[in-house]
């Protein structure tokens, strides 16, 4: 387990809630494994984002809501162990009624989560950008967000609630959801899949809350760049698949190669050296972690 990094003194939620209260919009890298969150916190992003498309990905299953509370907690845990930035958590519909809601935030609160995120799709859910989503009666996914809030015991833990209903009862619909849901509680809104920059732009002049963007690659929302983002008044910018892309895309280069070439002397600049790669998960710090304690001597005296 890498539990050596981790700092007790620092708390997440509160790093992150004091984000949400700053003129600032912060680029939020999508993570799927504890490595990937650890370059993101190398790169000096102030905050990580743990996908349910880049999570499912990584386990070579769509993102249909087949991820299960228990796996979402056990990576959760795993990345929350290493960084001490703050890690938002995509728990999709929040897998199941208002007290499945409420016992997903204590499980995610406790595998060490700054903030939850809950859609208000049905199940079996999609993807935000793609055809055919349905999404749950508002009242419904008020109730989602009252019983997400009610189960924190950090009063600094963030829950964000997405809205998906653009693309299925349109733009006014959504901004309605917006506003039921901050008076259900909601810390955040995520307006999914809007269409265009002044859809953006006009979503935020009319919903009065800290706001989250997604900047997925190759959906229904034109690239924008974070600092446009800003100037529109969004705090957070979501990236939620760009690395796990970038990693398979990569990956799938080198193993053409490699099995074209027979060696993979020729790529080896395409490749972290064994250096570059003990650098980001302090594999020294460890050696010098066992020789400290492997020194210790204890008194025993035998008895027999």
């Amino acid at each position: 387990m890498l539990i050596f990094r981790k700092d007790k003194d620092v708390k997440p939620t509160k790093i992150l809630r004091d984000m949400l209260r700053g003129s600032e919009c912060y680029i939020v890298p999508g993570v799927y494994n504890p490595f990937t969150a650890l370059l993101v916190e190398r790169q000096g992003f102030k905050a990580a984002y743990l996908s349910g498309a880049a999570l499912t990905g990584s386990l070579a299953i769509p993102d249909l809501g087949l991820l299960t509370l228990n796996e979402l907690s056990f990576f959760t845990r795993l990345i929350t162990s290493v960084v001490n930035i703050p890690l938002i958590v995509d728990a999709d519909t929040g897998f199941g009624e208002v007290l499945n809601v409420m016992r997903t935030v204590k499980e995610l609160e406790n595998a060490g989560a700054a903030a939850v995120q809950i859609e208000d799709q049905e199940m079996p859910k999609k993807c935000g950008h793609l055809s055919g989503k349905r999404v749950v009666e508002p009242q419904e996914m008020a109730r989602k967000i009252t019983a997400a809030c009610d189960a924190r015991r950090d009063e600094d833990f963030i829950v964000i609630a997405r809205v998906d209903s653009r693309d299925v009862y349109g733009f006014e619909d959504a901004v309605e959801r917006a506003k039921l849901y901050l008076e259900a509680g909601a810390d955040v809104i995520f307006p999914e899949a809007l269409r265009s920059e002044d859809e953006f732009r006009e979503f935020a002049s009319r919903v009065n809350a800290p706001l989250l963007a997604n900047m997925t690659e190759f959906g229904k929302t034109p690239y924008i760049t974070a600092e446009q983002f800003k100037e529109m008044g969004y705090k957070l910018v979501v990236f939620p698949v760009t690395l796990f892309r970038a990693s398979a895309k990569i990956s799938q280069k080198i193993l053409r190669k490699l099995h074209d070439e027979g060696t993979q002397k020729n790529m080896l600049n395409e490749l972290l050296t064994r250096q570059e790669f003990y650098d980001i998960i302090e594999y020294k710090l460890y050696e010098e972690l066992d020789s400290i304690i492997s020194s210790k001597q204890f008194k025993f005296n035998s008895q027999q």
